[in-house]
This record gives structure tokens, C-alpha cells and sequence, in this order.
């Protein structure tokens, strides 16, 4: 079956490529993830403290948003969902590769997911790449490991660099020169034909690291290493846009950057909390706003309004649909679990429609197993635990802190039936209860401290003591005993 598809996939190149010849070439493509990065983490979306002039100006020339959303809260299946325009509970990919171990502490047993985004996917890569793109992937994957990379998933050039390394004059802490060098030059070598250029960064994740220079910048930062990654990202992707001016290709690019999950508002390893999502709840690993919600800056002159703010809804499960709208190539709508954005971006308006998430999964930051879903300004979310449902107005309570479940349990069934509905639909796998649950280790690490609660300090710093015992228990509690 693969076979059929490489050879399908050579024959409509040669075509589409005598199309283009033809034909008004379509746009490129440029899409630029960050990792970690959260909605308040970009001066264009209000942060003081942490300086992105080159996004700041991306998004004047382009379209920003206020509630995109990622997929799920956690790389791995939000990265599946923009490969794939499927819903990570439907890929059976619902936390990061290979995920979070059982552990005593945990009511629930995870359920067993794939360890890989499947070869019977058809990616926007491949769909692109049967169009007559040239593909690259410069960057992160964390999609599966040998015979399940970047090249089997239709990228004809894959650079995957360092996740951490030295910073030095000509790098940073995160390997975002060397990612941005490989992805200048494969815009270079194809400047004269479409491109699709997919660069997820590893930057902001940690581990953190910058030059010192930048480090003593940001000394009044809420976490200085963190601002100072934030804007080495930037910078790189400055360099990436002057690029396409040099090569006159500013005018004919869709350039997208969002980032995988919501920032990390609690330390992990040896770092320190490296951002808070004020004024939304919480982070990176949970259904509330701060894990869920991420930058969008979208821009193509002449066609994506420039310096418009959009609140709408939208979910990264969209763009799939969306870029291949985009790039004119035919696709069966109802293959995917997103929904084309064009018309909105380009001035019109979206059809309303619910957001939906499920994430049975305990994780690193503290997260427990939920679902959620959002209906216009309403947003449940349900605990597996106890099946204990959450009601909140996002339009009056951007930071869920009133629960309105008892007070509108009419709502509260609507939106439970859907949601449950919604499950069944795309196979969603469930928990099961754990054998070997220790609810002394539940109080402890749940209970006693809800870490969806943190409230952030002046800095990170500040924070480091009064967190040091509970992230010591999240971790001791899944360590595997020496040998």
C-alpha cells in the first residue's frame, strides 16, 4: 500500500510540476513551531519582561489570535494532530512519546497509546509533496522513532540538529542557528519552486540555556535564562523572514508560527518555573486555558489582512485542512477532525462549531486525566478521577477560577452528553482503575498542593523553595529503583 502511494505520489508531482509551469504558482509554506512557548510569552501579546521585536512585527504584518488552542496540552499529540488533521484521541496518541509511567501516586492506569503517528496517515506533507511541493523538516519530530521519521512521512529533506547545545556566538542554548542556517538553505535551493519548510524548534524547552549576555539582559525577568531563550527564538526567526525578503519570496509565503502546548508554569529537572500564562490557569499538561491556549501569528500580504486580532476559536487540528485550501490541493473534508481556516483568514468569518479534548493521562507538570470541551463562550471540564465536572464563562472568567457547574447543571449535562459523544465517535481509550493506587501519595502530590492553582511570584526565583518538596514527590514517585 505504501508502494502504490510513493508511486502515486512521483506521478502527480510530475503533473502538478507541468501545472505550475502553466499556472500562477501557489504559495509557499513556512511553518514555525516553537516548543513550550505560551500564550503570554510574546511582548505582542502583552508580556513586559521578555522582548520579541521580530514576532511583534510578524504579527503587525499578519493576523494575530487570542484563543487558538492546541490539540492537547503536551508535544507529541499536538504535533500528530497538525501532521495529521486528526484528533489525537482518535490517533490513539494522547500524551508525549513514550509517556509518563504508572505510579502509585495515580488513581487511574494510563491507557496503552501508539508509540508512533501510523504510515496509514496521509500527512500534509505527503499531500503537498503529491502536489509538487518540495518538503523539508528542520527541526523536532517526536512522532516515532526508525521507519516512522520525518522521511516516511513524505519530508524530502530532514535536519533534525541538537535539542540542547553551547551557546556560543554563533549559536544558543536550543541549536536555533544551526535549524534556521539548514532551513535558509533549503529555502535557497528551492526558491524557484513551491515549498513546504515545517521548522519545529526546540526552543523555549528545557533544558534552558543562553548566552550569559542575554542571561544579564533579562536579569528583571520572571525567569532571565527563559527570556533570554525566548528571544534568541526571535532573533532566528528574524533571520528566517529577511531571508525571504532577500529572495523576494516575502509576498508569496504563508508563514505560520504557533508553538505545540501551552508554557511550563512549574519547575521541572533542575530548572526553575520557566514562564506563567497570567492571567489563564495553569500550563503545559492540563485542559485549563494556560495549557491549552498558544500564540498564532499567521501572515500572507494581500490575501491574510494585516494587523488584525481575531478571537475566535480555532485548533491546530485545523491546518491541515487549511494549507492545503491554501495551496488548491484537493481534499476530502471529512478526512480530517479540523476545519479550513482560509475563510477567516482571509477577512471572513468561521462557522461556530465545539473544541473538544481528551486527555487520560497523568503527566510530569502536575496534570491529572480530564476531558474538556468548549461551546461558544463555555467551556466543562470533566475529572476521570471522579468524574467530577468543572463549568466556566470564559468571556466573564478567563482565568477558571468560579466553577458554574452547580449553578447551571442543565448546561453541564448538554455539554457532558456531547462530549461523551464525541469520545465514542473517534474510539477515545479510557483509564482503568490502579491496582496498586497509594492515596497517601495522592494527597501528597494532588491534594495538598493543586499545582493548577499557582499563582506565579515576582520571579522564578522566589518560587524555587515553597515548590522543591512536591516536585521532588512528582518525580521520586515514577523513579525506577537502581539496579
Amino acid at each position: 500500500m505504501r508502494g502504490f502511494r510513493e508511486l502515486l505520489s512521483v506521478g502527480l508531482c510530475c503533473l502538478s510540476s507541468l501545472a505550475f509551469a502553466t499556472e500562477q504558482r501557489p504559495p509557499n509554506v513556512l511553518f514555525i513551531l516553537a516548543d513550550d512557548l505560551g500564550i503570554n510569552d510574546l511582548s505582542c501579546y502583552g508580556r513586559k519582561d521578555q522582548a520579541t521585536p521580530r514576532l511583534d512585527r510578524l504579527a503587525a504584518e499578519g493576523m494575530r489570535f487570542t484563543s487558538a488552542y492546541c490539540a492537547q496540552p503536551i508535544c507529541s499529540p499536538s504535533r500528530a494532530a497538525i501532521m495529521s488533521g486528526l484528533a489525537p484521541a482518535r490517533l490513539h496518541i494522547t500524551t508525549f512519546l513514550p509517556g509518563r509511567g504508572d505510579a502509585p501516586s495515580q488513581k487511574l492506569l494510563h491507557p496503552k497509546i501508539n508509540q508512533q503517528l501510523a504510515l496509514e496517515h496521509i500527512t500534509l506533507s505527503e499531500h503537498l509533496k503529491s502536489a509538487g511541493y518540495a518538503t523539508a523538516c528542520i527541526g523536532k519530530w517526536h512522532l516515532g522513532g526508525a521507519g516512522f521519521g520525518p522521511k516516511e512521512q513524505g519530508f524530502d529533506v530532514v535536519h533534525a540538529g541538537k535539542p540542547n547545545t553551547s551557546p556560543t556566538a554563533d549559536e544558543g542554548g536550543k541549536g536555533e542557528y544551526d535549524l534556521t542556517g539548514h532551513a535558509i538553505d533549503f529555502i535557497r535551493a528551492n526558491k524557484d519552486k513551491p515549498f513546504f519548510l515545517y521548522l519545529p524548534h526546540n526552543n523555549p524547552h528545557i533544558p534552558l540555556a543562553a548566552k550569559p549576555e542575554l542571561i544579564a539582559k533579562f536579569n528583571e525577568s520572571f525567569n532571565p535564562t527563559f527570556a533570554a531563550v525566548v528571544n534568541t527564538l526571535d532573533d532566528s526567526v528574524g533571520r528566517l523572514l529577511d531571508a525571504l525578503d532577500e529572495l523576494k519570496l516575502h509576498d508569496n509565503t504563508l508563514v505560520i508560527f504557533t508553538s505545540d502546548n501551552g508554557g511550563v508554569h512549574l519547575p521541572e529537572l533542575k530548572e526553575d518555573a520557566p514562564t506563567h500564562n497570567t492571567p489563564f490557569r495553569a500550563g503545559k499538561g492540563y485542559l485549563y486555558e494556560g495549557g491549552l491556549r498558544i500564540p498564532l501569528i499567521v501572515r500572507l500580504p494581500k490575501v491574510v489582512p494585516a494587523g488584525r486580532v481575531i478571537d475566535a476559536p480555532v485548533i491546530n487540528t485545523d491546518w491541515l485542512p487549511t494549507i492545503l485550501d491554501f495551496c488548491s490541493v484537493p481534499f476530502d473534508a471529512s478526512k480530517s477532525d479540523g476545519a479550513s481556516l482560509a475563510p477567516l483568514l482571509k477577512g471572513g468569518s468561521l462557522a461556530a462549531r465545539p473544541l473538544l479534548w481528551h486527555f487520560p493521562h497523568y503527566n510530569n507538570q502536575g496534570g491529572r486525566p480530564a476531558g474538556a470541551i468548549r461551546i461558544g463562550t463555555w467551556k466543562l471540564i470533566e475529572h476521570y478521577e471522579d468524574r467530577r465536572s468543572e463549568l466556566f464563562n470564559l468571556a466573564t472568567d478567563r482565568a477558571e477560577e468560579h466553577d458554574l457547574s452547580a449553578k447551571d447543571p442543565k448546561r453541564v449535562a448538554v455539554m457532558e452528553a456531547e462530549l461523551a459523544a464525541w469520545q465514542a465517535s473517534v474510539g477515545a481509550q479510557s483509564n482503568s482503575p490502579n491496582p496498586d493506587f497509594d492515596p497517601a501519595w495522592h494527597k501528597r502530590l494532588y491534594q495538598d498542593f493543586d499545582s493548577s492553582r499557582l499563582k506565579p511570584d515576582g520571579t522564578a526565583a522566589a518560587m524555587r523553595e515553597k515548590l522543591a518538596s512536591w516536585r521532588a514527590g512528582m518525580d521520586a514517585v515514577v523513579a525506577k529503583p537502581k539496579k
